[in-house]
C-alpha cells in the first residue's frame, strides 16, 4: 500500500461517506441527467467515467480498509479519535475490537517467523471479509489485530458479541501451509464507546486491551466485553518485572490445576499444574504476558521452583483428602533443565513429602528435545527418568522430534498438540494426523494424551481413535486447588452415569 498523507486520508473518508450509502441512490440519477442537460454527451461521458474513479479513490470498492506491517498505516489512537469524533457529531455509535491469535508463540516455534507472518497477513483479509465497507483492520505485533468500526446509528452489546463470533469463525478457517492445514483460533476483547463515560481514544484503547487481557486469561477462543470492573491501567514492563520478582517470593504466583481424564473410564488420571499470577493492582495477569517477561529477566528457574514445591504439596493434600490423583504434571523450561542440581532438588522435594517419583510427570516441550539440547539437559531428563519420574513430551507434533529422541530421553507419554486436536471430529485430515501419531505411540509403547479438547465431539472422536487421556476446556478449565476438590467429587458422580465410548476398530 502506498504512503497516504493523513490529510488525504481524512479527505478520502469524507468522499467515501458522500459517495456511499442510501442517499446516493436518490442523487445519482439527477447528477447524470443534469450533466447531459447542461453539457450534452461530453459531460455525460465525463460524469459516467469520473464517478467510478472517485468511488475507487474513496476506497468504495474495498470491503474494508486493511493495513499490514510496512504499510503507511494510521496510528490506532488516531483512527479511534477520528471515528469517535464522527460518531459523536452524528449521534452514532462506534466500537473497537482487539483480536489475538491463541498460542502465537507456538506458531512461531513450529513454523518460523516467515510462515507466521504469512498466516497473519491472510488473517487480515479474512477479518476484513467479516466487516462492512469503511471499517478498519490493522495488524499489530505478536499475532494481534485491531478492528475499528465505522460509526453506525445502532450497535448493541448483543450485536458486538455476534460480530466477535463472526470474526472468530473467519480466523478459524484452515490455512494451507506446506501441503497441510493449520488451524488457529483467537481471543477477542472489545469495547463500545457508550460503555465509557466521556470516552476518548486513550480510554477506548485501554479498555479494549483490558478486555483482550481478560479474554486471553480465559482462552482459547474466549470473547470478553469491557466492563467497569476490569482494570485497564497499564504498567510499564520494568515496573511489572519488579512486581513479578516480588510476587515470586510472596505467593502471588500459584499453580492452577487442569484435570486429565481417562477416555476409557472418565476417571481423573492426573492434573497439569499451570502458573497463574494474581497482581495486587491488575488482578490476574495472562500467562502470555508474564511468561515472556519472566524469561526475559531470567526468572523462569525461580518460577519453576515455586511451581514444583506447590504442585507436590497439592498432591500431598489430595492424598490427605482421600482422593486418588495418580500424578501431577509440572512444566520444566530449558533454563531449569540446564541446572546441574535439578535432579537432586526434585529428589529432595519428593522425599520431604514422602511421595514416590512416579507420581511426578516432568513435562518437556518437544521443541526443547528436538533442538539438539545440551548434554546437561539430556543428563537431567535421563536422571529423572531413572529416578522413576514420568517424562511427558509436551506439544507433540510441533517440534519435529525424531524417534531416536523419544528413546534417548526415555519419554513415557506424548501430549498431542492442540493444533491437531481442533475440529478432529469434523476434519478428516486432522483425524489422519492423529491416527498416525497414535499408531507411532502404540508401536513405541508410549502413553498418549490429547491437549486442548474443547467439545464433546472432539472428546468422543479421540476416544474412538484410541487416545488414552484428554484434557482441555471441554473437560475443565484450570482452577485453584480448593476448587479441584469439588470438581473431583462432581466428576466421580457424573462418570457413574456416563456410558462408555467404544474405541474404533480398524
Amino acid at each position: 500500500m502506498q504512503d497516504i498523507p493523513p490529510a488525504f486520508e481524512g479527505l478520502r473518508r469524507k468522499l467515501r461517506a458522500a459517495l456511499t450509502g442510501p442517499h446516493i441512490l436518490a442523487f445519482l440519477p439527477a447528477v447524470v441527467l443534469g450533466a447531459f442537460w447542461f453539457g450534452g454527451e461530453g459531460w455525460l461521458l465525463a460524469v459516467s467515467l469520473g464517478l467510478p474513479v472517485l468511488y475507487a479513490l474513496a476506497g468504495g470498492f474495498s470491503q474494508t480498509i486493511s493495513y499490514r506491517p510496512g504499510d503507511a498505516a494510521p496510528r490506532l489512537p488516531d483512527l479511534l479519535r477520528e471515528n469517535l469524533a464522527e460518531a459523536q457529531s452524528k449521534d452514532q455509535r462506534m466500537a473497537c475490537f482487539l483480536l489475538a491469535l491463541d498460542d502465537f508463540d507456538k506458531l512461531l516455534d513450529h513454523h518460523g517467523q516467515g510462515v507466521a507472518q504469512q498466516i497473519c497477513e491472510r488473517q487480515v483479509g479474512r477479518i476484513g471479509s467479516a466487516l462492512r465497507p469503511g471499517d478498519y483492520v490493522l495488524q499489530r505485533p505478536g499475532g494481534e489485530f485491531a478492528v475499528v468500526l465505522a460509526p453506525v446509528r445502532h450497535f448493541s452489546l448483543e450485536t458486538a458479541i455476534q460480530l466477535a463470533r463472526r470474526l472468530q469463525r473467519a480466523v478459524e478457517e484452515p490455512i494451507a501451509v506446506d501441503a497441510s492445514n493449520v488451524y488457529v483460533s483467537c481471543a477477542v476483547g472489545f469495547v463500545l464507546d457508550r460503555q465509557i463515560n466521556k470516552p476518548d481514544a486513550e480510554t477506548l484503547l485501554n479498555a479494549a486491551e483490558a478486555a483482550l487481557d481478560e479474554a486471553l486469561l480465559n482462552g482459547p477462543s474466549a470473547i470478553r466485553a469491557y466492563s467497569a470492573g476490569m482494570k485497564a491501567a497499564h504498567i510499564s514492563r520494568s515496573e511489572l518485572a519488579r512486581d513479578a520478582e516480588e510476587g515470586l517470593e510472596t505467593g502471588a504466583f500459584q499453580p492452577w490445576f487442569q484435570p486429565q481424564i481417562s477416555t476409557d473410564t472418565g476417571e481423573v488420571t492426573g492434573f497439569e499444574a499451570l502458573a497463574r499470577w494474581t497482581h495486587p493492582r491488575r488482578g490476574m495477569v495472562p500467562p502470555s504476558e508474564f511468561l515472556p517477561l519472566l524469561k526475559h529477566h531470567g526468572m523462569m528457574e525461580r518460577l519453576g521452583e515455586v511451581m514444583l514445591t506447590r504442585s507436590l504439596l497439592a498432591l500431598s493434600r489430595w492424598d490427605e483428602a482421600g482422593f486418588n490423583v495418580p500424578q501431577i504434571g509440572v512444566n520444566f523450561a530449558s533454563d531449569e533443565l540446564r541446572n546441574p542440581k535439578l535432579a537432586d532438588r526434585i529428589g529432595w522435594e519428593l522425599d520431604r513429602l514422602n511421595l514416590p517419583p512416579e507420581r511426578l510427570a516432568i513435562e518437556v516441550l518437544e521443541t526443547v528435545v528436538s533442538a539438539a539440547p545440551s548434554d546437561m539437559i539430556a543428563r537431567n531428563i535421563n536422571a529423572l527418568s531413572q529416578m522413576g519420574c514420568s517424562i511427558d513430551l509436551d506439544d507433540f507434533g510441533t517440534g519435529h522430534a525424531s524417534i531416536a529422541s523419544l528413546r534417548r530421553f526415555a519419554v513415557k507419554r506424548i501430549k498431542i498438540d492442540r493444533s491437531f486436536v481442533m475440529k478432529v471430529d469434523s476434519d478428516r485430515e486432522q483425524q489422519r494426523i492423529v491416527v498416525a501419531i497414535l499408531a507411532l505411540a502404540e508401536h513405541l509403547k508410549l502413553d498418549t494424551l490429547a491437549e486442548g479438547v474443547e467439545s464433546t465431539g472432539e472428546h468422543a472422536m479421540l476416544a474412538q481413535l484410541g487416545c488414552h487421556h484428554v484434557q482441555g476446556f471441554g473437560i475443565a478449565r484450570p482452577m485453584p486447588f480448593e476448587q479441584t476438590l469439588d470438581w473431583i467429587r462432581a466428576n466421580d458422580a457424573k462418570r457413574q452415569k456416563t456410558p462408555r465410548i467404544e474405541r474404533r476398530i480398524g
